[in-house]
Order: structure tokens, then sequence, then C-alpha cells
């Protein structure tokens, strides 16, 4: 991957040319790539992309990579929205906005809202939604529902900071933006601030989809039970973890 990108050719150039040979510039940047690879930057910071539901996606160290295991939200959202629905649904905390222009690009006839606290993420939100032609997507800076108070939303979407400050975890992901991963002492506080605040911007009986650790599902069940939510699920990723929760008001 890094000599492909080093010579701005695709991976098969390399297999069908394989008598070819480096120039200088190519090799410095080759070079360049490899040092930042062995620094511990994730691959998709160097080369810029990350594949997220076969959409090719842009990303930047201002957003998290979009993980495999983040799909299965996508998954959840679409198995609730009819095929030719026209709803209304927010994606809180977008980063790249690759839940939203998923689910905008499975369902069009629905209008997605992401939103992200970060300017910076959110305009790598931007460009992915520019680049893939999406007219229902709006994009909107703010801290969590302030941007769309007064709306309402048939579907809430959120992959929000779940690790716990001081977490070991934390080591493997320096290079990812801490204001995405981290929050609080027990990393449940986003979703105690979801918990609270999304029915206000959720019609009577709409869901909210929440990503958490995989050892979070039955704290983050609690804390939605008592804020009077109703119909809570929880979700195993396609490696068997529990990763997600659903719920309705």
């Amino acid at each position: 991957m890094l000599v492909a990108r080093a010579i701005d050719m695709p991976r098969s150039y390399l297999f069908a040319h394989p008598e070819e040979s480096m120039d200088e510039f190519a090799l410095a940047r080759l070079e360049a790539s490899i040092a930042r690879r062995l620094s511990g930057l994730p691959m998709a910071y160097i080369t810029g992309v990350r594949e997220f539901w076969s959409l090719e996606l842009q990303v930047s160290p201002a957003t998290l990579v979009p993980r495999p295991e983040t799909e299965l939200l996508v998954e959840l959202a679409l198995r609730e929205i009819p095929r030719r629905a026209d709803w209304r649904i927010l994606d809180l905390g977008t980063g790249s906005g690759a839940i939203a222009v998923a689910v905008a690009r499975e369902r069009p006839g629905c209008r997605l809202t992401a939103v992200d606290r970060s300017a910076d993420a959110l305009a790598i939100a931007k460009l992915n939604v520019r680049a893939l032609d999406l007219g229902n997507v709006e994009c909107l800076l703010g801290d969590w529902i302030a941007p769309v108070a007064g709306a309402k939303f048939q579907l809430i979407v959120s992959n929000p900071p779940y690790v716990a400050a001081g977490d070991a975890a934390l080591a493997a992901l320096a290079a990812e933006p801490e204001l995405a991963l981290v929050s609080g002492s027990d990393g449940l506080d986003a979703i105690r601030r979801l918990s609270r605040d999304c029915p206000t911007v959720l019609v009577e009986g709409g869901l909210l989809i929440l990503e958490h650790g995989n050892q979070q599902r039955d704290a983050v069940a609690a804390i939605l039970a008592s804020d009077g939510w109703r119909d809570i699920r929880g979700h195993d990723d396609y490696a068997g973890r529990p990763r997600a929760t659903t719920a309705r008001f």
C-alpha cells in the first residue's frame, strides 16, 4: 500500500509491472511513509483514506479511523428505516461522517443531519459528503444536540467517546483525537448526556442507536432505563462482542 502511494498508482500496477524501479522522488516518499508508520501512525492517516461500508472515505488525525464494528450501527439503522422512507435522521459526533454518508447512500429519500463539535472533523465530513455527491446530508458544527434544538428526528445514531480517562488502551490510540475517545472517569459521560438530551429532539417512539465499549452494555442500559427509555436492547458486533444498544423514548 505504501509503495503504491509513493508512485501514485493503484496496487494492481505493482503486480502488473514488477520489473520497474522507483525514482528518487518516489523512494523518498516511501521512506517518509515508512517512518510515519513505524512511529505508530495508523495507515489510514498516512494514506488519507479508509474504507467503510464499501465506501472510500477521507480521514485525518482530526477524526477517528472508522472501524468495521461501527458498521453495526449502520446495519441497525437500515433495519429500522423503510426503503422509501423520508425520515429525518441525526448522527451525533459524526467525525469523518462515516455513519451519516453510509445511511444517506442506502436511504436516499431520508435527510441526514451530521453534527460534530470539532470544526476540523466536520470539514472532513463535508469533503466526504461532496465526494459521494450526497445532497441529503447536512453537516452542522456544535455540541451534541445544540445545533438542532427544536427539530425532530425519527432516528438518532451516535458513536460517542466511551473510553475512560487513564484507560491503558489509550496508549495504542495516541494518534487519534482524544476528544473523540475519552469521556470522563468511567467513559460514560457522553452517553449520560445523550440519554438525557436526545428525547427532546426525537419523535415519540423514535429510536436511539448508541455504540459503546464491549464491557459497558449493562451500564449503558441502566443509564437509559433511569432516564425513562424503553425497549432497551443490546446488540453484538460481528466478532460477537457487545457493541451497541438501541432504545425508544
